[in-house]
């Protein structure tokens, strides 16, 4: 295969939280070439037999709210499935449509239009900040406003002070606890995604919702991993959220992510093809075009995996590209105290990279990449 031919993501490795699309997603970054890691971070429950959805479902049947507010399709849809089963379904939909009813983005807007229901108003950024915004030239004292909540834990709220900026607006909330979500009973997936953030393993990891994002720091925590989980997601793994409210619980601890202009799951795609290889370009070096992969590299377009301990090398070398990098350097690196390991792991190195001349022998001093002469 030769650099042109190469698929964009070719020796990249994504991890992918998603619970819900996971294989979509998967998909589309296979055929980019990149290798995934898939689990998911969080499962749903539904609440369709909880007491607080019952009792919030007959609150408004009883009297009709002024205002709907709807967060999630799938949350909304949800709803609807239950009060279905209850045999209320027709009455719900009867009194969310006697009111007004605002939308937080498009999938919220394909659920009730699809329940037959028509926004009057949804938010360019589908973020609530811009649905308080929008309401807080309203006079809501004494309006019922129903609000599906989103389904995170309070800690985690992805929309936080939406139902507070409500009430200090005057109006009444009624409160509709769709689902909840939390992790995975079977967390070996999970917990193999954490791992290889916390020691860089992966080059970059998806979020498709903000409960997925919390969860995996939550998790990270759990393990003991959260400092080195911080770490990489500040430094070498690149975090792609699929928009900005999904990117709410990593932004509160300081974590910068990417996200696209578009809130979809294509747009995520496309942006982690066009934008991870600029975060590893490729370098030139003894007449190869070398690229730096969390488990390998790519030579000339072609993927070499390459054991943990030639990557520690590699990512040494290349740190300072053509600087020379001791021998004692390498040394401690590799954690070892025999300096005979450090040819033998050079050694493995160039083999594993299949052109012996991409590391240089610097007598005396040490090893660096021979880097092309411009």
């Amino acid at each position: 295969m030769t650099v042109a031919q190469a698929a964009p993501l070719t020796g990249f490795t994504v991890a992918v939280t998603a619970a819900r699309r996971a294989d979509e997603l998967t998909t589309m970054l296979e055929r980019r070439g990149a290798a995934v890691t898939a689990a998911p971070a969080i499962s749903m429950v539904p609440l369709a037999d909880d007491e607080r959805l019952r009792a919030a479902t007959d609150e408004l049947l009883a009297e009709p709210p002024d205002l709907l507010v709807a967060t999630t399709g799938i949350g909304f849809r949800g709803w609807l499935e239950a009060a279905e089963g209850w045999g209320v379904a027709e009455q719900l939909l009867a009194a969310l449509g006697a009111g007004r009813v605002i939308s937080r983005g498009p999938k919220a807007t394909g659920a009730l239009r699809a329940a037959g229901l028509r926004e009057e108003w949804s938010p360019p950024s589908e973020s609530s900040a811009e649905v308080l915004s929008h309401l807080s030239g309203s006079d809501l004292t004494g309006q019922r406003v129903a609000v599906q909540l989103h389904g995170a834990t309070d800690e985690w709220d992805p929309n936080p002070g939406l139902l507070d900026g409500l009430r200090d607006l005057g109006a009444e909330i009624v409160s509709v606890p769709v689902y909840r979500w939390e992790q995975p009973a079977d967390r070996t997936g999970l917990n193999r995604i954490v791992e290889g953030i916390s020691v860089a393993e992966v080059d970059a990891v998806t979020f498709t919702s903000a409960p997925a994002a919390a969860s995996l720091l939550e998790r990270a925590a759990e393990l003991g991993l959260d400092g080195a989980v911080a770490a990489a997601l500040r430094g070498p793994v690149v975090p792609y959220c699929v928009g900005p409210v999904t990117a709410t619980p990593l932004d509160r601890v300081g974590i910068t992510s990417v996200t696209p202009e578009r809130m979809r799951l294509g747009a995520l795609a496309r942006l982690v093809e066009q934008d991870l290889p600029t975060r590893r370009p490729d370098l030139a070096v003894a007449g190869h075009r070398l690229g730096i992969r969390a488990r390998g590299a790519v030579v000339d377009g072609d993927w070499r995996e390459l054991t943990p301990t030639s990557i520690t090398l590699l990512r040494l070398l290349t740190k300072e590209p053509g600087t020379v990098v001791s021998r004692d350097d390498l040394l401690t690196a590799l954690g070892g105290d025999d300096p005979h390991a450090v040819e033998a792991a050079v050694a493995r190195l160039r083999s594993g990279l299949g052109h012996k001349e991409i590391v240089a022998t610097v007598v005396k001093r040490g090893y660096r990449l021979a880097l092309d002469e411009h």
